[in-house]
């Protein structure tokens, strides 16, 4: 499911919401649903790992997303709204070994995690 390997140190992860998460816009209809295999996912990623929610929504909606979030029972160490619409730009070192510590994962919008394709 997920398409790299990882070190055993623990992570951070940057996971967008619309699209990724939930279905894109779900939230202008109050509509929010959850896409397929995200919970199988987000069961996969160790409890030592840091979660932070990306989002290009409003400040307006932040209540009741996280409080779906809690209802899917979808942990998160930080949660970041009304974020601009453009590429989201992980930068980061190259530890002395060679572990490369920025790693991109990009998903087809609102297919979930059980699509072939990520």
């Amino acid at each position: 499911m997920i398409p790299f390997n990882l070190s055993e140190l623990a992570h951070t992860w940057f996971i967008d919401l619309d699209g990724t998460v939930i279905r894109h816009n779900s939230h202008l209809t109050e509509q929010d649903e959850l896409l397929p295999g995200v919970k199988e996912f987000w069961n996969k990623i160790p409890l030592e790992d840091c979660i932070v929610i990306t989002t290009g929504r409003s400040n307006e909606y932040k209540s009741s997303t996280l409080a779906f979030l809690n209802l899917h029972n979808l942990r998160y160490d930080h949660a970041l709204f009304e974020l601009p619409l453009g590429e989201r730009i992980v930068v980061n070192d190259i530890k002395p070994l060679g572990l490369k510590t920025a790693i991109a994962w990009n998903v087809e919008r609102d297919k979930g995690f059980n699509n072939d394709s990520n």
